[in-house]
């Protein structure tokens, strides 16, 4: 079951980019502040680095710093209006301004200087609700944001009610506990969402139909990991593993490797493990497999994996 929000409730919203707070968590950001709660949103990024709207909207090919800095100030402006749709103030919303699509590669070159910042800002806050994205969102924002808030939890010893929403995924119906949300809420999401002007643009059916699906969380037991043994899901092509890299983030710092030197046990059939004296780390890890090449494609294809 959700938990029924309530005057004690302080809710924490953490969207890698703008219009995530709306599509993750639209309607629980008003149930909680019409149930007297209190609300914060973090946003990651400006959202600047969203070139094909822009390049649609601006009658433009080149996309430059000054061109992404202007893109990202409009975004900040239009979360802000999605925020007043659904009666959330100005003060409510943090930003952070990291780069957007490159929210992994700041986890893996800034990792100490962005845990103590989540750090600072959760004992300032001490939310009892965590709602942040899905490990299995294949966007790379969406994922490093998923590990990095995790991995902040656990340094600090905080264990809130810890709910994830997916954005981009197989299961873009929606999965999890649903959260029934009245005509009039709804109604408010719809008019946050057509404040994101940027993105209904060009994509305005897409966008429309992740408003409209249901609002789904799925429950994270802190302390517990997504699956029962330190063996790893993938099992690449061999012509494939001399591009492949494996990432190893825990509290304790984040850890990258060639898949031909990364610290793996071999347990036949195809199947690999951490060397033991990575899985046996204190606190949660999590392992992501990727190729560092430029590519048109934005999502990850293996993505991260939880070790428990």
């Amino acid at each position: 079951m959700l938990p029924t929000p309530d005057r004690q409730t302080r809710l924490l919203v953490i969207a890698p980019h703008p219009d995530d707070e709306t599509i993750g968590a639209g309607g629980l950001l008003q149930q909680v502040r019409e149930a007297g709660g209190e609300v914060r949103i973090w946003l990651l990024t400006d959202g600047d680095n969203n070139p094909w709207p822009q390049r649609w909207l601006e009658r433009r090919l080149w996309i430059g710093a000054a061109e992404r800095e202007r893109w990202g100030r409009r975004r900040r402006n239009e979360v802000a209006q999605a925020l007043a749709a659904l009666g959330i103030a100005p003060e409510q919303l943090e930003g952070f301004s990291w780069p957007d699509m490159g929210l992994t590669g700041r986890l893996k070159g800034q990792f100490a200087a962005m845990l103590d910042l989540f750090e600072v800002r959760l004992r300032a806050w001490c939310p009892n609700v965590v709602v942040l994205p899905d490990l299995g969102d294949r966007h790379p924002d969406h994922g490093a944001a998923h590990v990095l808030a995790r991995l902040a939890l656990a340094r600090e010893s905080l264990t809130p009610t810890l709910l994830t929403y997916l954005v981009h995924g197989g299961a873009m119906a929606g999965t999890g506990e649903t959260l029934a949300i009245d005509p009039a809420q709804q109604a408010a999401k719809r008019l946050a969402m057509e404040a994101h002007a940027s993105q209904t643009a060009l994509s305005g059916n897409r966008m429309r139909h992740l408003i409209e699906r249901p609002e789904a969380f799925t429950r994270v037991e802190i302390g517990r990991g997504t699956v029962s043994s330190h063996s790893l899901p993938w099992r690449p092509a061999p012509w494939l593993k001399p591009l492949l890299r494996l990432t190893l983030a825990s509290p304790s710092g984040v850890r990258s490797w060639s898949w031909r030197r990364a610290p793996l046990v071999d347990r036949g059939g195809g199947q690999v493990a951490l060397a033991p004296e990575f899985a046996t780390m204190a606190g949660p890890h999590f392992v992501k497999l990727h190729m560092d090449l430029p590519s048109p494609w934005i999502f990850d294809v293996w993505g991260w994996h939880e070790i428990s």
